[in-house]
């Protein structure tokens, strides 16, 4: 094979693991609102106490946050739970800083 057409075969391979890592995200995405959206309803519409069942479903939440629906979903229970804790809210917010966003400095790089 020449080198052209490795490179070839190369950037297909590429761009089917890049189609696939899109389908995976949206898959994700679409699992975590059909199990966790009804949860943080519930937490919210119930206006439960539970700083376990709080916490645990804004840290699955937090794992898919890079969607818009599912960040949406995360800062309204991150309201709710402010008034409940504003310290453990205040860490939830910077574990999804951390993960999630950009720093100047790593775009310069």
């Amino acid at each position: 094979m020449t080198q052209s057409k490795n490179v070839k075969y190369y950037n297909l391979d590429i761009n089917e693991l890049g189609k696939a890592i899109i389908a995976l995200q949206k898959e994700d995405v679409n699992q975590t609102l059909l199990y966790w959206k009804p949860k943080a309803e519930q937490i919210i519409n119930n206006k439960s106490q539970d700083i376990n069942e709080i916490e645990h479903t804004l840290d699955a939440l937090c794992e898919v946050a890079f969607d818009d629906e599912v960040l949406a979903l995360f800062k309204r229970l991150c309201r709710y739970y402010y008034d409940i804790d504003p310290q453990a809210t205040a860490k939830q917010i910077r574990f999804y800083r951390e993960m999630w966003d950009n720093d100047d400095e790593e775009i310069e790089d």
